[in-house]
């Protein structure tokens, strides 16, 4: 097995658990609604091609501005937008045992890159200095919402490849859900299933990146 020339992790549930109820816990308290309002006003169906708000705002199909004014809207009222912001942001919680392996790859000197599904109220919040090593570690940091398309779209593969200047076949990638793993599969890049970081340390080793 080939060693891959450039390493892309995906940053939730893989670098940065999240926890989805929590933001709309916090989002309701900070507009003063109910919970199921602020679920059924930015994803309804929890089907991210279903075309729900928050997933639009991934995807880079609505602007912050559009994505406030229709969150709004739907709720009745305009609660303070930093607040919403905040709310809907402070639900990561580093991996620690993953990120110690993202330190040993940074240390045996592999290039290294970042593909995320996610939007850009929470990139700000990735990349304002609260997480040191996202902003250290990452040749290159890619977000959906960037992109104009979410993985498993193969949009989002070849910007990757792209940004990387290096073959799809040369490039590996880790992700937490398996409908990702296959459309980066079918794009062409080495890619794998994030089980946990012992799993994971196994098939960097397997690739002989440290």
């Amino acid at each position: 097995m080939r060693t891959p020339e450039f390493f892309y992790f995906d940053l939730g549930k893989v670098l940065l658990d999240f926890d989805h109820a929590r933001m709309l816990r916090q989002m309701a308290e900070a507009a003063g609604v109910p919970v199921e309002v602020v679920r059924l006003a930015l994803m309804p169906s929890g089907d991210p091609a279903a075309g729900d708000p928050q997933y639009l705002l991934e995807a880079g199909h609505l602007s912050e501005d559009e994505y406030y004014a229709g969150l709004c809207d739907r709720l009745g009222g305009e609660p303070v937008r930093a607040d919403i912001d905040l709310a809907a942001s402070d639900i990561f919680s580093p991996m620690d045992d993953s990120l110690r392996l993202l330190e040993r790859l940074r240390a045996a000197g592999r290039r290294l890159g970042l593909l995320s599904n996610t939007n850009p109220i929470h990139w700000r919040y990735f990349t304002d200095g609260r997480y040191p090593w996202l902003n250290e570690s990452f040749e290159v940091l890619l977000g959906s919402f960037q992109v104009g398309a979410m993985k498993p779209d193969p949009a989002v593969y070849a910007a990757a490849v792209d940004r990387s200047g290096t073959p799809a076949e040369r490039v590996f990638f880790v992700d937490d859900k398996p409908e990702n793993v296959e459309g980066a599969l079918a794009c062409g890049l080495d890619a794998v299933l994030f089980r946990g970081a012992a799993d994971l340390e196994r098939e960097l080793a397997a690739r002989g990146a440290f």
